[in-house]
């Protein structure tokens, strides 16, 4: 059984500028996602993806491989990252004497990532062979059948009005994409199995160990997060 660590991150971050190598805690932010993967102890490979030389530079400092340079029409903004990890695995595939079995895509941004997390979610998979995804989720902090809606008068509307009276503890709770690492059987990517559907389980992580950073205000939350959790010990 063999696995491989995708880190996919191109140079054209556009909300925050270089944002894959931009300093975190005194480090590229890559090189967070970089170590966890190493240090985790369940992948074989740990690769970069990308377009970028200087990434390249900081990944390859930072302990992975950059095997290959990703082209440019995978790396725009409207590239998906089913099609990076595809590429990934075709790309590494002619040096092998057998594929990889699991292929794990980690987010390049995701400095508030765990090792036993990453194992938890290789676990996860491995015991279910009828699935091809295990990734990482969190709920919601307020169920999402009570979001509201400011209409283009200012107005606040209910989005789900069929719930404005249902007691928010007697609704389910919901989860979102904690957008740090997605667990595939190689196959499964490699097929283009879809990875939100029930073809998927889920890894759940605690809120306040979850920062997804698509603007300035989202890094300056996960500088604070990652202090406070540094502070407490709850990093690894």
């Amino acid at each position: 059984m063999s696995n491989i660590a995708i880190i996919p991150a191109r140079g054209g971050s556009q909300r925050i500028p270089r944002k894959n190598i931009k300093l975190f805690n005194g480090e590229p932010m890559i090189a967070h996602s970089i170590r966890v993967a190493l240090a985790s102890g369940v992948f074989d490979r740990v690769i970069v993806s990308t377009d970028d030389e200087e990434i390249a530079d900081v990944a390859r400092a930072s302990g992975a491989e950059v095997p290959f340079m990703r082209p440019a029409h995978l790396a725009d903004a409207h590239t998906g990252t089913a099609a990076v990890i595809q590429h990934a695995l075709q790309s590494v595939a002619g040096s092998l004497s057998q594929p990889f079995d699991y292929a794990c895509c980690i987010y390049a941004t995701a400095p508030l990532l765990q090792a036993r997390f990453l194992r938890q979610g290789f676990e996860t998979l491995h015991a279910a062979p009828e699935k091809s995804y295990a990734f990482s989720v969190c709920s919601f902090g307020f169920p999402v059948q009570r979001a509201l809606l400011v209409d283009g008068d200012g107005c606040v509307n209910a989005m789900y009005p069929e719930y404005r009276s249902v007691r928010s503890q007697d609704l389910p709770a919901a989860y979102q994409d904690a957008g740090q690492f997605y667990w595939g059987r190689s196959d499964a990517w490699l097929r283009g199995d879809t990875v939100f559907s029930e073809l998927s389980l889920p890894v759940i992580l605690p809120r306040h160990l979850v920062q997804d950073i698509d603007s300035p205000e989202d890094w300056l939350r996960a500088e604070y997060l990652y202090a406070a959790l540094k502070a407490g010990g709850e990093l690894e």
